[in-house]
Formats: structure tokens, sequence, C-alpha cells
């Protein structure tokens, strides 16, 4: 349970407003992770004006970023960011910050609740970019383990702001930006001050209705697995080198998607939870439409260019199944819902991997919801009280 009391309440509810009526260029960011994400949310961020510390776990990847003091960006931000730190010390990274923008793929969120856990302040807003499915969850767990008493404001991203890769060292390329993404506390009454102080730098972030409902609504979990596993022969075969989202979702494969789809849907809505589909995900987050989700994902032009993984040991992989579509199977059994189509694409995922996802995946067990009703859950989501 989050520890909770009216005092503590409403001195994180004056924090807030200070940090909402603030200067907003004077709210400082640290973002986790110098990856393809990573890059371009610490380069974007800096070019908009805020003050922008970039920690990553390997010094090399953090040095050119550190030798240049800078993050080139291109594509649909143009600009060179300045740095404020570039370190792989957690503890001079997360100093002073306001905001700390988790851009670590889920598999990492475990390892910087960890990391993060000593350091971190009651008032610092902690955004999982994103959630996947139940990150903030996880996180909360992780930090409850350490023992943290006095915790951070934990929040999750639906997905990931951009489309966006690395291209060079301290380099990176935004493809896209989505219109519009939603965000979520745990627990949820921290939504409205929350997304009001993330506005500052990113106005596309709306206000989510809880964790359950972002985590329902994390599209990676029907897009990346099943379209790594149906072309895997065509990713080892060129290596990656034909676009993922155009050519790789035909029609037949489409039709997988859509059928994981509609499991996802009746998961969440066996929660009381009403999702959104894929199709209508396209037409809020890019715009994209047509009469199924084939004509949706080929009508979205921040999928063009984008080329799929080199190799199936990648993240669309070894992230998104255990996190993603395992935890979808393990909420689908403890709400008697049947996942066939999920659980043959963890299936074929584990025989080419030949690692058991099932095994080490995020489940209702490591959640802490096993044995729960789906009053209790929904409470928690809410409240932090379970």
């Amino acid at each position: 349970m989050i520890q909770r009391s009216a005092k503590a309440d409403a001195r994180r509810k004056k924090y807030l407003k200070k940090l909402i009526t603030k200067n907003p260029k004077d709210i400082k960011f640290c973002v986790l992770a110098a990856g393809h994400g990573g890059l371009a949310m610490a380069g974007h961020l800096a070019i908009m004006g805020f003050q922008v510390n970039l920690y990553n776990r390997g010094r090399n990847k953090i040095l050119p970023v550190k030798e240049r003091g800078s993050i080139k960006v291109e594509g649909e931000v143009e600009g060179v960011g300045e740095i404020n730190i570039a370190s792989s010390k957690i503890d001079e990274c997360l100093e002073g910050v306001d905001v700390i923008m988790v851009a670590v793929p889920a598999l990492g969120h475990r390892f910087m609740a960890e990391t993060c856990a000593p350091y971190l302040k009651e008032n610092q807003i902690v955004v999982l970019n994103p959630g996947r499915t139940l990150g903030s969850l996880e996180f909360f767990q992780v930090l409850k383990e350490k023992g943290v008493k006095s915790f951070p404001f934990i929040a999750e991203a639906q997905t990931f702001i951009y489309a966006s890769r690395a291209i060079g060292p301290a380099h990176a390329k935004i493809f896209g930006i989505k219109n519009s993404l939603p965000v979520a506390t745990l627990p949820a009454y921290w939504i409205p001050g929350v997304v009001k102080v993330l506005n500052v730098a990113y106005p596309q972030f709306v206000p989510g209705d809880n964790i359950f409902k972002t985590s329902f609504n994390n599209i990676g979990a029907v897009f990346h697995p099943a379209l790594t596993v149906l072309n895997a022969a065509w990713i080892e075969e060129t290596h990656g080198d034909f676009e993922y989202y155009i050519q790789g979702a035909s029609e037949s494969v489409s039709k997988v998607l859509e059928a994981i789809d509609k499991e996802r849907l009746q998961v969440a809505a066996a929660l009381g939870i009403k999702a959104m589909s894929a199709k209508n995900w396209l037409y809020t987050a890019y715009s994209a439409t047509g009469k199924d989700l084939y004509e949706a994902i080929h009508d979205n032009p921040g999928y063009l260019g984008i080329k799929a993984p080199d190799r199936l040991h990648h993240r669309y992989i070894d992230e998104d199944v255990p996190m993603s579509l395992v935890t979808l199977s393990s909420l689908g059994k403890l709400l008697k819902v049947e996942t066939p189509t999920i659980d043959l694409i963890i299936h074929c995922a584990c025989i080419m991997r030949g690692i058991d996802f099932w095994e080490n995946g995020r489940t209702v067990d490591n959640l802490g919801l096993k044995g729960k009703t789906i009053k209790e859950i929904r409470m928690f989501a809410v409240s932090g009280e379970i």
C-alpha cells in the first residue's frame, strides 16, 4: 500500500500546484536511458529550452553526448539540444530534478526502480515512457521491496510519444510525434496535477482514467510480437531490410493482429475497462483511417521508413512478450477470459528465442494481484490501497 495521510496528501498537492505555477522552463527533467527513445526525448526537451540530465547505465553509449554536450535531432523536430548532465551516475542525474522520464524497454523497469530507489524524493514525478502493461505497478512493487517510505509520484504513458531511432552517436531522428497520449498515475487521484506539470513540455499528454486503462491500451502488445514472429523468416533473411509496419503488416498478418486486439479488449472488458481498439488508436494517435486495421496501418505516415528489427533478439519479442502479452494472458486467466491467439504468439516466441517467457514475465503473481477480486483491483488503481 502506498503510504498516505491527509497531511502528506496536502503537502504533495501543494507541491504539484507550485510546479504548475512555476515558470515552465524552470522545470528540470532527467531522461533515463540513451537509446532510440531516450536520445530523441532528451534532445527534444533540450531544444524546447528545458534543463535536461541524461542517464545511461553503460558509459559507452552516454560518452558521445557527454563529450559533445548536446544531441542533434532531425525529422519532425530539427535542432541541437544542449544537455546539462550526461552521466552513468544515477545520483548526480536525479539530484534536483522535478520530472524523471524513464525511457527504457519494460525489461529495464525493475532495474531502474532498484537503481533510483535510494535517491528518489517524495515530490519527484516518475513517468514510464511507456509503462507497457502495468509497468507502474511493477515499479511501485520494487520501491516497496526496497523499503521506500515516501513515494514519488509514479505515472505511466500509454505508449511512447515518439516514433524515433538513434541514427548515430548523440544523434536521433524523430519520424513522428503522437497527437494525443493518455497518462495515468498510481493512485489515480494524482492524474490531473501530474498531467498539468507534464503539459509544460508535452501538450499531447492527456489524463488517462487509471493505470489499467493505459495498460490495456498499450497497442505495442498488439503490433510488435505478432509482426515480428510472423515475419521471422524475412527478418532473418534480410536482417530487417524491409519496412516493418508497411510491408510486414500484410492483409493476412493484419487479421492475426485484429484477433489479438479482440482478445485484449475482452480481457479489459472483464475488468470493467473500455479499451480502445487498435484501429481507433491509430486514428487518435496519428489521424490514420481505414475500413480495417490493415488499411489504418498503411494510412499512417508515421510508420513510413521504419525498418524491421535486424534480428529476433529484439525488444519487440524479449520485452513485449513477457511484459505485455504474458501479462494479458495472466490477467485473462484470473478474469476467466480465454486468449488463444495471444497464447499462440507467446508459445511461438518461446520456441524461437529458447526462452520461457511465461516464467520471467509480468503476471498477477509478481504484480501482487493474485487472488484479488475485480473490486479490489479497481480500488487499488484508484486509491493505491488493496
